[in-house]
């Protein structure tokens, strides 16, 4: 689960498998419980464990709302589990040589559920609303990046422009995002498309029918939808003739409804009740690696004392990771080694155990930087102060992942070497006011996306929470910059890779970072279902999905 930030990140605090012995792997319908011929009709019941905030995707920033309107809005490409882009809404697309420009060439078969056409008229109204200062979006706008319009060249060819080079754009346009509304929808009383229902209107293989806030919200199928992505299983509607979401938050009630059959998949099944779960055999648990940022500890090296970059690297190398997340996480995910995950493209393999747990060198460190005195309690002092860190976490989310433990390991770890951390319990206004601040030492933060442009979101100067974005590090670095928009400069995967590599590295050697472990999504799903797989943001895809009774 990601936790929701008003106005900035995405993803706060949250929320390669070897570990994992799952039922599947795999990207866009490449998860399955159940092998065999689908069957038509029936209905799911999904359990979830956090509810939307707003359930509009232009204006949220959470995954959780991605994942279920993927259910209602398409998009104009799909990407599959390799990165490749393939036709969904727009039947083929060419990329300006400078990429400032994408022209897409749409489908002319395509209606929205309220019998709308879909046409360039409807791009250009999506991407124009999306930008609108009235819309306030959270990230659908920075997805959109330097965008300066959409010209409709034809009822069924626009031109999508740029200010500045946007190589990152098809993987943008791929996700629920940058998905579209019925423009009827759009000149209507726009704050409705937040409430969820009827209200939202989209082309996708499911119309949004109700929503009781606090119980659950329920999707039927779109009977007119055949206008599927070439990444999808099958053509025509959806096997499923409806999906019931149930918001049930405690880990304990969801994972009791899913061994019960009350409900038929469930949401973020904990490490600690991964054993409990397979050991059932009326379900089978799919996991699957989350792309993009890794749940990191961000230093804030604009700060004292992680001004000092000696100090960074103490913290970075007195913790010991392998360990801390082996024991709290039982096993269930891997210590991550780069601020991405290996299952994002441009991973630098080379971070692999490059930076071990070294206990003594951390001590070296902190003694060169002057802190050699001790008070009472064990913590070094320099000058009459303590070597204290700030590191806050959001009250409503601490246990998720058991990260409030993992958050003790890493506490007492720093104690050994002499660093204090002070761990308040906030809530969003109070946590949202102090790190966007610039006033915490420390934040932890994880951001899925199937694309390393995640790294110009981490890294670039240009991302500053002042100006809305997460780089939580507040330290300007001016190899970093180049590195990251070189990146969104091109198309070649060779010259990306290694950008990104460079970057990651750099990151590391700079000690604004402390990659802890790589979130996988884990989910419990009934022997009855079949063909329910992940998406390449490990967001599960319910069109492919069907259940025997």
């Amino acid at each position: 689960m990601r936790v929701f930030r008003p106005g900035l990140a995405r993803v706060l605090a949250s929320a390669v498998a070897g570990p994992l012995l799952l039922a599947g792997c795999g990207g866009q319908g490449g998860a399955t419980a159940v092998a065999g011929k689908p069957v038509a009709g029936g209905t799911l019941t999904y359990a979830v464990d956090t509810e939307p905030v707003s359930w509009d995707p232009h204006v949220s920033t959470q995954d959780l709302t991605a994942e279920l309107q993927r259910q209602v809005l398409d998009s104009l490409v799909s990407e599959d589990a390799e990165g490749k882009f393939h036709p969904w809404l727009a039947t083929s697309w060419e990329a300006a040589p400078d990429l400032k420009s994408f022209t897409f060439h749409l489908r002319k078969d395509v209606k929205f559920q309220d019998g709308t056409p879909f046409d360039g008229t409807a791009v250009k109204a999506n991407f124009d609303s999306i930008v609108a200062k009235q819309t306030k979006s959270q990230y659908a706008a920075s997805l959109l990046g330097s965008y300066t319009g959409t010209e409709v060249l034809d009822p069924y060819t626009v031109r999508v422009d740029f200010g500045t080079p946007s190589a990152p754009f098809l993987q943008a346009a791929s996700t629920t995002y940058l998905g579209f509304y019925s423009p009827k929808a759009l000149a209507g009383d726009t704050s409705k498309l937040g409430q969820g229902g009827p209200a939202d209107v989209g082309t996708g293989p499911f119309k949004f029918v109700s929503y009781s806030k606090g119980q659950e919200a329920v999707f039927e199928k779109n009977p007119d939808y055949d206008w599927a992505p070439a990444t999808a299983a099958h053509t025509g509607p959806a096997h499923l003739d409806k999906i019931v979401v149930r918001f049930l938050p405690d880990a304990s009630v969801r994972v009791g409804a899913l061994n019960s059959g009350q409900v038929q998949v469930a949401k973020a099944v904990p490490p600690q009740n991964v054993a409990a779960v397979k050991a059932n055999p009326a379900v089978k648990l799919l996991g699957q690696s989350e792309p993009g940022g890794n749940y990191n500890l961000w230093l804030n090296g604009s700060l004292a004392p992680l001004d000092d970059q000696r100090v960074r690297q103490a913290v970075q190398r007195g913790i010991d990771l392998d360990l801390d997340v082996k024991t709290v996480e039982f096993g269930q995910f891997p210590r991550a080694w780069s601020p991405i995950s290996a299952t994002t493209p441009g991973y630098d393999k080379a971070l692999e155990n490059s930076w071990p747990y070294d206990q003594n060198l951390s001590n070296q460190l902190l003694d060169q930087a002057g802190w050699t005195a001790r008070d009472a309690e064990g913590y070094r002092t320099k000058d009459g102060h303590r070597l204290s860190l700030q590191w806050p976490q959001l009250s409503a989310n601490a246990t998720q992942q058991n990260r409030d433990i993992l958050g003790q390991a890493i506490q007492a770890d720093l104690k050994k070497i002499g660093v204090e951390v002070v761990r308040p319990s906030l809530d969003v206004g109070a946590y949202s006011t102090l790190v966007y601040g610039g006033k915490a030492n420390i934040v932890d933060l994880s951001w899925t996306r199937f694309e390393p442009d995640v790294l110009w979101q981490f890294l670039n100067s240009a991302d500053a929470p002042a100006k809305g974005g997460i780089n939580a590090t507040f330290l300007p670095d001016q190899q970093l910059d180049d590195l990251t928009n070189q990146g969104r400069a091109t198309l070649d995967p060779t010259v990306r890779q290694q950008v990104y590599q460079k970057a990651q590295a750099r990151a590391i050697d700079l000690a604004v970072v402390v990659p802890v472990y790589t979130p996988v999504a884990l989910t419990g799903v009934s022997t009855k279902v079949g063909g329910l797989g992940y998406d390449s943001d490990t967001w599960l895809d319910f069109y492919d999905a069907w259940r025997t009774p």
